[in-house]
């Protein structure tokens, strides 16, 4: 012990020259060092100091993202996780549509056993990991679900189960688990961590429709919604993580991308308020303009209703207008064309045919106007997508669709592609920016409320970068050497 606080006092002395203001720190011990202390005190004390740590700091929290939004591709974005004790990893498609995390379990009913992505699926097994256990309907978490229509009860065994139907017709059911998820956080500069919470999430026992294809077949779906029952509200109210999150897609033809919780800073970002009490991310929609030029469209048709609005939705490939914008928009583009380019219809879609001597740069500009002046401006490729070649020329359509019947706008990968996107809910806000989302990004576990700890999102999912310098590099091991003493404790 004597020893030990010899290091400690050295430790402390060298911080302090390498600031640039020696100062001689005292450090005493918190037991006495007349006789022993069991390594269980030590443990609970330790775990008590932790427990303070996570409850009252905020960590920025890193997530890898792959695939694209490109159709003919992968035509979704994907990350992985890292779930239960030993921990396995999953591969989730990131949904802003939806609010549940859940992942294919044993002896599922149509889970794909292979995935056209070139990724190793896996299965969640609560009866293989040490720290899973099932949540009852007696559950608060539970109870909460049950509000937002995420969850219900089983009569038969008082579990908390599910059933979900996506946009797309599938579905998939099964019940709900609680268990550690790991990820990489970061906190105090650019000192990458491994963390752990837990975190209920579905256990896919039924799966139907597209989720049970194979060629973009992934482990599940991860929830980036705004309900209880999100990992996001579920990591924020553990004062794990802010409740703002953020994401850049890269729309070239690599893929990946930022995601994280925590507010990328960039200072040309605009935001508009949430629709309040929604259960999706809900935004005032109140014109479009091609070229400058408003469209005459009655506002009325954006409104948000029970079965109208304007939706944020990363699980969404395409965009989609509702029907009675849709014929006015695909009008203005045409209209806005210089007649050398050719109109034609593909399976009902309009499109362009182009020659290899001209680029879609001559299409207009298009503009989504929102509440609070914020607006989203749409370059061609933000709304044509590439076909086929025909001769020397390619055909490029318009990649907004309408649904039938249907007075729902949904802006999908198609727009959400190379722009920061941030997802301010304890502000009700969205925010975004064009931005190369192959670059680096600075980013904020303050949720713009004051403090704010910068760092360099190309270092999250790696090594801690030493651009900084020696001090950095110093301080670095210093920490380490902490930590080390209190591992031998």
């Amino acid at each position: 012990m004597e020893a030990v606080a010899a290091v400690f006092l050295f430790a402390a002395a060298l911080l302090s020259v390498v600031e640039g203001s020696p100062v001689t720190l005292t450090l005493e011990r918190a037991f006495p060092s007349n006789h022993g202390v069991e390594l269980s005190q030590l443990r609970a004390r330790d775990s008590l100091r932790h427990r303070r740590m996570l409850q009252s700091t905020n960590y920025v929290v890193d997530f890898p993202v792959k695939g694209t939004f490109d159709p003919s591709q992968v035509g979704l974005y994907y990350t992985k996780v890292k779930m239960g004790t030993p921990p396995r990893e999953f591969y989730v498609q990131i949904d802003t549509g939806s609010d549940v995390l859940w992942v294919s379990c044993g002896s599922c009913n149509g889970c794909p056993q292979t995935s056209g992505l070139q990724i190793q699926l896996n299965y969640f097994d609560p009866r293989s990991s040490s720290t899973s256990s099932l949540i009852s309907c007696s559950d608060r978490r539970c109870r909460s679900g049950v509000q937002s229509s995420d969850a219900s009860c089983s009569s038969q065994n008082n579990q908390c189960i599910y059933t979900f139907q996506y946009g797309d017709g599938s579905g998939t059911s099964g019940y709900y688990v609680s268990d550690l998820m790991h990820f990489a956080s970061i906190f105090e500069g650019t000192l990458t961590t491994n963390a752990s919470a837990s975190v209920v999430f579905g256990c896919s026992i039924q799966q139907t429709g597209d989720l049970t294809k194979s060629d973009r077949a992934v482990d599940g779906i991860f929830g980036f919604g705004q309900q209880g029952m999100s990992v996001i509200s579920q990591l924020s109210s553990q004062g794990i993580a802010p409740r703002v999150f953020s994401h850049c897609l890269r729309g070239d033809n690599t893929g990946g991308g930022v995601l994280v919780l925590g507010e990328i800073v960039e200072p040309n970002i605009v935001y508009t308020p949430l629709v309040p009490s929604q259960p999706h991310y809900n935004l005032y929609l109140q014109s479009i303009s091609v070229n400058g030029q408003f469209l005459q469209i009655n506002p009325a048709v954006f409104a948000t209703s029970s079965n109208r609005g304007t939706i944020v939705d990363s699980g969404t490939t395409l965009s989609y207008l509702a029907e009675e914008a849709y014929t006015t928009f695909v009008n203005a583009i045409t209209a806005a064309i210089p007649q050398s380019v050719r109109s034609v219809l593909s399976r009902g879609n309009q499109c362009y045919l182009i020659t290899t001597s001209s680029n879609v740069d001559m299409f207009p500009q298009v503009s989504l106007n929102f509440a609070g002046g914020a607006s989203l401006v749409l370059r061609p490729l933000d709304y044509l997508i590439q076909q086929n070649y025909i001769g020397e020329g390619s055909v490029w359509c318009i990649g907004f669709q309408k649904i039938p019947g249907q007075s729902v706008t949904i802006l999908g990968d198609l727009v959400l592609k190379d722009k920061i996107f941030v997802y301010d809910v304890a502000g009700q806000r969205i925010g975004w920016t064009n931005y190369d989302c192959s670059l680096p990004v600075n980013v904020s576990a303050s949720a713009g409320r004051g403090r704010s700890e910068f760092v360099d999102s190309g270092e999250l999912g790696g090594s801690t970068s030493l651009c900084e310098g020696p001090h950095t590099l110093i301080r670095m091991l210093l920490l380490a050497l902490f930590m080390h003493i209190t591992l031998i404790l």
